[in-house]
């Protein structure tokens, strides 16, 4: 059997949030302790933290990486940044585009110097901060239809650090009131950084599961992060299948290394876990992605799954703007 069949399930299409739910501490919550399964809001989630807990969040901001431009011909071109250098590259998508094709975004005009796929370096003879932060538009999923009257409702209240291409959506649901809250009860909140790359977007391939390997990602988890996490005299909650690539990456026997790296870690049955995290709260993911893959390796194959059932059976929103899980470790 395709191992990636074994992640595989069917969601309604109704079932696919086209929009936040606001406020956004409204949105469902479903907490898998032990072998239990409850139903709660997501505000609810501060009963579940106790003085001495750790909570860790992705700071990182979602920049105006999606630009709209077309071919000196006239046809339309579609570009998402994925990689700032000299020549920046991206992501493309229109017809009939080789290397020499002369690309324009209004009055910038770039030519595309190498084409390998879909993803190309251009030389647009700027810097292409000044082309984004002009035209950018904050790149929001393919599975989204309808048009975000708020872009900001796709960041985090927390975000930071700009250099993500998709927000680190399980932190969405975090308010400020509720943030407050969370520290008000004794709860350590402590902030890492991890940009999220376009493989969030693109088709999970074999050769990756084979070599257990993905795209690389930058991160940063400073020194007061660490000291926090190897000191705490609680439990440890990681916000994000982002949060938990990150410290697994930095961490060996339950310490946690500061420091800024790149990750290719791909998370998935069989990872022993290293830097001791005792709760991840997380959206609910795409069939066969490495995120469901990570979320079962975490919370137990059959446990997560049947989870997913639930959630299904129970008109839980999925993927980025629906609703959130909080998953305990089994032991706890």
């Amino acid at each position: 059997m395709d191992i990636l069949e074994k992640y595989n399930f069917d969601i309604p299409k109704e079932l696919i949030a086209q929009e936040p739910v606001y406020p956004r501490d409204e949105c469902k919550l479903m907490v898998l302790k032990g072998n239990d399964i409850e139903h709660r809001i997501f505000k609810d989630i501060i009963n579940y933290m106790e003085k001495g807990d750790v909570l860790v969040l992705n700071n990182s901001k979602v920049i105006r990486a999606r630009l709209f431009g077309k071919k000196s011909t006239g046809g339309k071109v579609e570009l998402l940044l994925i990689e700032k250098h000299e020549y920046p590259v991206f992501l493309v998508k229109g017809k009939n585009i080789k290397e020499g094709t002369t690309i324009e975004i209004n009055e910038f005009k770039g030519k595309i110097l190498e084409k390998n796929g879909g993803i190309a370096k251009i030389d647009f003879g700027v810097d292409i901060e000044k082309i984004i932060e002009k035209y950018g538009r904050i790149p929001i999923p393919p599975y989204i239809k309808k048009d975000l009257k708020n872009p900001e409702m796709y960041q985090t209240v927390y975000s930071a650090v700009e250099g993500s291409v998709a927000a680190p959506t399980a932190g969405l649901h975090f308010t400020e009131e509720l943030l407050k809250k969370i520290k008000e009860k004794g709860v350590e909140i402590q902030y890492l950084t991890l940009h999220i790359s376009y493989s969030t977007f693109k088709q999970l391939e074999y050769e990756e599961i084979v070599n257990k390997t993905l795209h690389e990602e930058y991160y940063h988890i400073p020194e007061e992060t660490a000291e926090k996490i190897n000191n705490r005299k609680g439990r440890l909650f990681a916000v994000g299948t982002t949060v938990v690539r990150a410290l697994e990456s930095s961490s060996k026997d339950n310490i946690v290394f500061p420091g800024t790296f790149k990750t290719n870690l791909f998370i998935m049955e069989g990872h022993k876990f290293q830097s001791g995290i005792d709760a991840i709260i997380t959206n609910f993911h795409i069939p066969k992605s490495s995120l469901i893959m990570l979320v079962t390796a975490f919370g137990g194959y059959e446990r997560v799954m049947n989870a997913y059932k639930v959630a299904i059976e129970n008109k839980y929103r999925f993927y980025s703007f629906g609703d959130a899980m909080l998953i305990f470790k089994n032991n706890i």
